[in-house]
């Protein structure tokens, strides 16, 4: 079963083929995705790698978390599990709040 790392602290010269390149060493890597701001298109400082296996993603973490790329130190964790945006409940829950403008 496929294992989705979260990478953070990452340099803005990093690229995913770098990412790929250094978490091959612990295991098969199945996808690399840095995360990048919609409009400047600049690295946001952390990705996912997602690992083929269990086994890859333990090595990996217990490789490179803490250790160096691009003259960083990077943080490697399991990536928690992404949350459903629903509509009610929390912030700004899906509601509108404010004026409403012109005409309906």
């Amino acid at each position: 079963m496929n294992k989705n790392l979260y990478v953070g602290n990452l340099s803005n010269k990093v690229t995913e083929a770098d990412l790929k390149s250094n978490f091959s060493e612990a295991g098969s890597v199945v996808s690399v995705r840095i995360i990048k701001d919609k409009f400047s298109g600049h690295s946001k400082g952390f990705g996912f790698v997602e690992m083929e296996s269990e086994e890859g993603a333990k090595e990996a973490i217990t490789r490179f978390n803490n250790g160096q790329l691009d003259g960083q130190a990077i943080v490697v964790n399991e990536a928690r599990p992404k949350k459903e945006q629903g509509s009610g409940g929390g912030p700004g829950g899906g509601r509108f709040r404010g004026k409403p403008r012109g005409r309906y």
